[in-house]
């Protein structure tokens, strides 16, 4: 007793058991479920603001937040892939609509915020400010060079901004007698470095760069400055543009859409389908990475070990995980088919990881909570749909029911989304009868993504502090050793894990 106290002496103190234990020991035969799982506390020895969350989404891509935005209709189009990569994240762009919208969503994600924009766009001096108005509509913007030619590397004569045209009321007006012509430019083959020096100190809102010529080459903004200055974190290429990802299907016109995806700049394609270990997504994954070797792929989705090997051997960069997990998936209830989302996220990530390729658990996913777990038994990111569908970038508008604000949500096995195009990813594009593996619902309004994702990363924090934990590879490699702990809760230890035995109560999330 007095070796124990003094804290000395061979005193065996593990407690719970390892994800092995778990996931492989006496109940082996079960699938289990985030719920079904608690972690056990580890030792803090550092503080919150010192946890990373950096981790890879390919194993070429690393990211720090995260989180990826599921490709659906209902989530994410070009301003959530915009804002998910601004905070650290990545944004995947779904497929259920035409091979052009798809490309212009990528384009707007590529050009919303570059280090040199190399491709703004340009009006001539005989353009009218009716024009401006029309690119302000169509990109958001109206800082626009004005050439000789009215394009790139033609001699600039000046730029036009909002000020220049807002208080002009007929919208006639050539920009000839509008636009500014005191420019402050850079010469090319300036650093970015140089040129942000001097839109600092010239305090303009656009740094046109030129070549001997005075041809325009490139673009530097001024509000990119004050981006870069809000989101330290963003997700960038190495051209210093965002990140983003696109779906596509594994049908032959779907080749088409890849090479217009790959001029659009995307840097990471996800083959969506919900049962990935198919002969058709083995061809596409092998075309992919021989014709287009710098796009990143992630497969799946896949739930097993030997699904997930066989899209590793056909050269796969990702994988994505879940089978009838998400809120609005009935594919287990209709097919029978599936797997419980901790088991299929541990079983195919301690294969995964002898080949170095990241797991994204895709669904299943309902709380900060959830998304420690999900991280704790192997994934690298999690992916969201329905936590995602109620902020302000997702696409669609709010509406009022019994005085809350929601908007629609559905799950691309519905009805409504394979009507336009997601049939291909049930392998149903030509089948006579469709038969729905999703529904269609609504979800409550998030807000903004400026203040939800913080708000989850933030959680996800305090759950990695709270493992003892301050990174997610020591939290995989915790996993590995078997020092990260874990209980199985009974329905009772889950209920009580929650908000219970209150009359009322308010529940905000920040």
């Amino acid at each position: 007793m007095a070796a124990m106290l003094n804290g000395t002496g061979d005193v065996d103190a593990t407690d719970g058991y390892s994800g092995s234990d778990v996931f492989e020991g006496g109940h082996g035969c079960t699938g289990y479920t985030y719920d079904d799982l608690i972690l056990l506390p580890g030792h803090i020895d550092f503080a919150v603001h010192e946890v990373s969350l950096e981790t890879k989404v390919t194993k070429n891509i690393s990211l720090k937040l995260p989180m990826v935005s599921s490709p659906m209709d209902t989530v994410t189009e070009a301003d959530m892939a915009i804002n998910m990569a601004l905070h650290g994240g990545l944004g995947v762009v779904h497929y259920n609509c035409t091979i052009e919208e798809q490309a212009d969503f990528v384009r707007k994600v590529k050009k919303y915020k570059n280090g040199f924009i190399t491709d703004p766009v340009c009006l001539s001096p005989e353009a009218t400010i009716a024009d401006v108005d029309q690119v302000k509509e169509a990109f958001g913007y109206s800082g626009i060079p004005i050439t000789e030619e009215g394009k790139m590397h033609s001699k600039l004569l000046g730029i036009v901004s909002s000020r220049d045209v807002d208080f002009v009321e007929d919208r006639t007006t050539p920009l000839r007698n509008v636009m500014s012509t005191d420019l402050v430019t850079a010469q090319e083959g300036v650093s970015l470095r140089e040129a942000n020096e001097l839109l600092r100190q010239a305090k303009k809102g656009k740094l046109p760069v030129v070549n001997e010529a005075g041809e325009l080459i490139a673009l530097i903004s001024r509000t990119d400055l004050k981006k870069n200055r809000d989101f330290p974190n963003a997700s960038y290429d190495s051209n210093k543009q965002l990140l983003v990802g696109a779906a596509i299907g594994t049908r032959p016109n779907d080749k088409n859409r890849l090479a217009a995806l790959s001029e659009a700049g995307v840097d990471v394609i996800v083959i969506d389908s919900s049962q990935g270990d198919s002969m058709y997504q083995h061809e596409m994954i092998r075309f992919i990475k021989a014709t287009y070797p710098h796009i990143d792929v992630i497969g799946g989705n896949v739930v097993t070990k030997r699904q997930a090997l066989h899209l590793i051997e056909c050269g796969a960069d990702g994988l994505r995980v879940g089978m009838g997990i998400g809120s609005i998936c009935t594919t287990q209830e209709v097919c029978a088919v599936g797997r419980a989302q901790a088991s299929a996220v541990y079983k195919t990530s301690q294969l995964a990881a002898r080949f170095g390729v990241p797991i994204i658990a895709d669904g299943g996913v309902a709380s900060t909570g959830h998304m420690m777990k999900a991280l704790s038994v192997g994934a690298s990111c999690v992916m969201m749909g329905s936590m995602l569908a109620g902020t302000e970038e997702a696409p669609g508008e709010y509406f009022f029911q019994d005085g809350v604000r929601l908007k629609r949500y559905r799950g691309m096995g519905s009805i409504e989304a394979m009507t336009k195009g997601s049939d291909k990813r049930y392998f149903a594009s030509v089948a006579r009868v469709k038969v729905a593996q999703g529904v269609s619902g609504s979800v409550v309004d998030k807000g903004p993504l400026s203040r939800y994702l913080p708000y989850l990363a933030q959680g996800l924090k305090h759950g990695m502090q709270d493992a003892g934990l301050d990174n997610v590879a020591a939290l995989h490699r915790a996993l590995r050793e078997g020092e990260l702990r874990f209980e199985l809760r009974s329905p009772a230890a889950q209920r009580e894990g929650g908000v219970h035995d209150l009359y009322s109560f308010e529940k905000r999330l920040f």
